[in-house]
């Protein structure tokens, strides 16, 4: 049985930014561990690799990030599955980063 990690504050709660974006990052190095996903990742936003080390810690770029990953249920299943998420901590994650819903 998986235990899925909830944010603080419970199911309904927009997790922190800090927590949003430790999320954001999560999904930028599963992203990043495949070469396929990480290369449309980078062709769909136009952001280069050296722009995406530049601006890691960017609100902007985590919320790219996320929504990325938001627009693929099966990329998102996959990760909210390896990260052991609940698949709507992303939408509150994207919420926290100033994304809307």
């Amino acid at each position: 049985m998986k235990i899925l990690k909830e944010p603080r504050g419970g199911r309904d709660s927009v997790p922190p930014a800090e927590e949003a974006a430790s999320i954001a990052m999560s999904a930028l190095m599963f992203l990043a561990r495949d070469m396929e996903r990480i290369e449309r990742f980078l062709a769909l936003t136009g952001v280069d690799p050296s722009e995406l080390r530049a601006n890691l810690h960017m609100p902007a770029l985590q919320l790219a990030v996320l929504d990325h990953i938001a627009q693929d249920e099966q990329l998102l299943l996959r990760f909210v599955e390896e990260e052991r998420l609940a698949p709507e901590a992303i939408g509150r994650a994207r919420r926290a980063l100033g994304g809307g819903e």
